[in-house]
């Protein structure tokens, strides 16, 4: 019934998902651009519609009293951005512990427009040896857009290629144009 529910206000609201989810048991869904504390929003009702069961990495001040329980119930980790640590080998790790498992993150890292995306997604699905789906969070058009699984090849500029290929004509709620070659340095 909430999955209904959900499927009917994001058509209600305008949204259609085009694309479908994968039926595999583990893969790494990155999702783009992220300029809005709406896309959240969007994401979560459209985690519902399609029956996800998705985790995500969140910057721990999400995590704090009084609304802390609320993202951790949504299937949230929290990471202390500023401290140093390995959440590439902790999510790999969250990988390698379950048989099922779903983890999205916003490769940009913040709602701000930077230069470049973070690798981190990367060097996660390399070695989760995972899959990644794109999501395009179109705002533009109200699309949420699903790709096909992208296995890596581990060629940053092939891959890095493909993946700004699938967002370059996404729109997301504030322009932030897709950085060239996702702004990493080879």
């Amino acid at each position: 019934m909430w999955q209904n529910f959900c499927g009917w206000l994001l058509k209600r609201a305008g949204w259609r998902i085009d694309g479908d989810l994968p039926s595999i048991p583990k893969f790494l869904l990155i999702g783009a651009p992220h300029t809005s504390n709406w896309d959240f929003v969007v994401c979560i009702i459209a985690r519902f519609a399609l029956g996800l069961e998705i985790k995500f990495l969140g910057k721990h001040q999400l995590f704090k009293p009084p609304f802390g329980w609320i993202f951790r119930a949504l299937g949230g980790y929290p990471v202390v951005r500023h401290q140093r640590g390995n959440v590439v080998q902790d999510a790999v790790d969250l990988f390698d512990r379950h048989e099922k498992f779903v983890l999205g993150l916003a490769p940009e890292g913040t709602r701000k427009h930077v230069g470049h995306w973070r690798s981190g997604f990367y060097h996660i699905a390399l070695g989760a040896k995972v899959p990644l789906v794109l999501l395009g969070l179109d705002f533009g058009n109200r699309r949420l857009c699903l790709s096909e699984p992208m296995y890596l090849t581990g060629d940053r500029s092939t891959d890095a290629a493909a993946i700004e290929a699938f967002f370059k004509p996404i729109q997301g709620k504030k322009h932030q144009p897709i950085p060239k070659g996702l702004g990493w340095d080879d």
